[in-house]
């Protein structure tokens, strides 16, 4: 068997965020000292914490203190084509991983022209980058919103896309896969890998790192989280008349340790000779939990109560979404190791320890 060949430099975008800071993570804990591997990071830190006078945000600074290992980082917009060429001529990129995006349903309902500028423009603009300086693999950070409201349970990566879609963001993923899809059409050189996550939760082992949002959580986890430590009152639970068994939402919660080493499987696939073109593929467990469910687990896994009230259904929200896993443990050789309980139990260590996220106050 063909051995594994870590490229040389990965650009991460977004790799500041939630999804992105436990994936840099991850690359960095499975590189061996022997094969190092160059980490560059870019973020505008709309939805990242970087201390006064500091350099790097507190999220890159953790990963650096628990690797051992140097982050490159650079606070850029991806909109900004000059800035991304500056760094692409300043490090031997060999792929991305692109994480920069505006990502929450309902916000996107209200801001519809800062998720399209942001989502689809920026990541035009890294593709023409990427293309100038003949860096065509990708590793795409997707959403099982771009199936819309499922015609069927579990949604496989045959599911249509592009119909029925319920949100800006999830029609921001749409296009840009369509895109994507174009491009890999127009030259064969392009290898184009989109990760159509399903609900991303919990946090590093060591509780260093987790999910910090700004403002009041737009995600049920960090919501549940920030209530049961003491920061919001109570949880709004979305609408309880949904089609379902207690009449709240259903998702697919994916641990994002779990998730983030889906990426590292993924970028093993550009090495496969002849390895080309689009290739989308979900990332889930494969089963589903209600809202409800959830709050008892969270309950269950910090030993702390969870006030909710039940308030009307959130625009762009969908009654249930559950992933086929099938051609990832095929293709990938990846699934989901982590439980229900793992998600809420890293969840409460991270907030436990950082009651206001990074944030040291």
């Amino acid at each position: 068997m063909q051995s594994y060949i870590m490229p040389r430099a990965v650009l991460v975008t977004g790799g500041a965020g939630y999804v992105g800071s436990h994936t840099v993570i991850t690359l960095l804990e499975r590189q061996s000292d022997g094969d190092p591997l160059e980490i560059v990071v870019v973020d505008n830190l709309s939805n990242g914490y970087c201390a006064e006078g500091e350099k790097k945000p507190e999220a890159l600074k953790r990963i650096e203190e628990l690797t051992g290992k140097t982050v490159h980082f650079y606070k850029v917009d991806i909109r900004c084509a000059e800035a991304l060429d500056r760094i692409f001529e300043n490090h031997n990129i060999d792929c991305v991983i692109h994480f920069a995006a505006l990502k929450a349903v309902g916000e996107s309902v209200e801001k519809p022209l800062e998720y399209y500028q942001v989502n689809i423009n920026g990541t035009c603009t890294l593709f023409e980058i990427m293309r100038k300086h003949g860096v065509y693999k990708l590793v795409y950070s997707s959403s099982c919103t771009v199936y819309g409201e499922p015609e069927y349970l579990p949604i496989n990566e045959s599911h249509p896309t592009g119909k029925s879609l319920t949100s800006p963001y999830g029609k921001s993923k749409y296009f840009c896969e369509e895109i994507m899809k174009d491009l890999c059409v127009s030259d064969k050189k392009w290898a184009i890998i989109s990760l159509r996550y399903f609900n991303p939760v919990g946090a590093h082992e060591s509780g260093r790192i987790g999910e910090d949002p700004s403002g009041i959580p737009n995600n049920l986890m960090p919501y549940i989280s920030q209530v049961a430590v003491g920061r919001l009152k109570e949880l709004k639970v979305f609408g309880d008349d949904y089609p379902t068994a207690d009449g709240t939402g259903v998702r697919d919660y994916i641990h994002v340790c779990d998730l983030a080493a889906g990426h590292v499987q993924a970028i093993k696939l550009f090495h496969q000779p002849g390895f080309n073109g689009f290739h989308a593929i979900n990332l889930g467990t494969g089963t589903g939990y209600s809202v409800l469910e959830m709050v008892a687990a969270f309950s269950n896994a910090s030993g702390r109560a969870v006030p909710h009230a039940v308030a009307p259904r959130r625009a762009g929200d969908v009654t249930a979404n559950v992933a086929d896993v099938a051609l990832a443990t095929r293709s990938l050789g990846w699934r989901a190791t982590r439980s229900l309980h793992d998600m809420c139990r890293d969840t409460w260590r991270w907030q436990e320890a950082n009651p206001n996220g990074y944030h040291r106050i």
